[in-house]
């Protein structure tokens, strides 16, 4: 592992790591992401937004089913790197995403940060957003470099802007970063399918529209170090995992079959 890159990760909370998934795993994630297209789950949104000529579309969970998830989430070469950068020794799997913005999408995915979402605590855990077309900087995923130190910030709906999660006033209002771009350490890059922008689950990201030429089909895998906990919630959970709170009490490691030890030192 660059020792570089483990060094970025810990100061920026973000890197891009070029070349993490090779042409065969680039193929697999593509078949994955086009049958997760091709029969939606129950927890599949359209994102678009109202009068968009272009269309934003969002599954999750999908590994249990699509196989070809499942085996880019367990590849040893991205469980690896995901371990490396986050110094841990055993690593879960938390939950896939799938992320689709045919050309023309105008809208944006709102800056937020991911763990205010969950139903974990702690510090180590991290997605892997692996792009498997042509992505251009201007189109691709940003991350503000710094934020994965906190605080942690008040997640809302991304075409609402309403609070379902932590109460109003709980916690603090995401800045207004569009309206002075400069004044943030924004970090992005071009991508090319096999290449990553691995982030931590606190860091601060979103994503402008995207106009193409083709579509920007991304499978993001998130995934959870040594001291994760459960951390239930009095409402649903972004993704959602329902009955958790009977199997696992507060505080517990996510030692669950829903959540499975894709890489640890013991076993490796």
């Amino acid at each position: 592992m660059d020792r570089q890159l483990v060094d970025d990760f810990r100061r920026d909370g973000v890197v891009c790591v070029r070349g993490l998934l090779d042409a065969g795993s680039v193929e697999t994630a593509r078949r994955g992401i086009d049958r997760v297209l091709a029969d939606p789950g129950p927890l599949a949104i359209d994102a678009t937004g109202a009068g968009d000529p272009g269309r934003f579309v969002e599954d999750f969970c999908r590994w249990p089913e699509i196989s070809e998830i499942e085996a880019v989430a367990r590849a040893p070469h991205v469980t690896a790197t995901v371990a490396a950068l986050l110094g841990t020794d055993v690593l879960r799997l938390y939950h896939d995403h799938v992320l689709v913005k045919e050309p023309g999408t105008r809208q944006p995915t709102p800056w937020h940060q991911d763990q205010p979402y969950y139903n974990v605590d702690g510090t180590q855990g991290a997605s892997v957003w692996l792009p498997v077309d042509p992505v251009p900087e201007d189109g691709s995923l940003e991350v503000v470099a710094g934020t994965h130190r906190g605080p942690w910030l008040m997640p809302r709906t991304f075409l609402d802007q309403q609070a379902r999660w932590f109460p109003e006033g709980s916690l603090a209002e995401m800045p207004e970063i569009e309206s002075d771009r400069a004044a943030h350490p924004i970090r992005r890059w071009a991508l090319e399918p096999g290449d990553a922008v691995v982030f931590h689950m606190l860091s601060v990201h979103g994503a402008p529209g995207f106009s193409g030429p083709g579509r920007r089909r991304v499978l993001s895998l998130r995934y959870l170090g040594d001291d994760a906990v459960h951390a239930p919630r009095p409402w649903r959970t972004s993704p959602p995992f329902e009955g958790l709170a009977d199997e696992l009490p507060a505080g517990a490691p996510m030692d669950h079959p829903g959540f499975p030890v894709v890489r640890s030192l013991s076993i490796t």
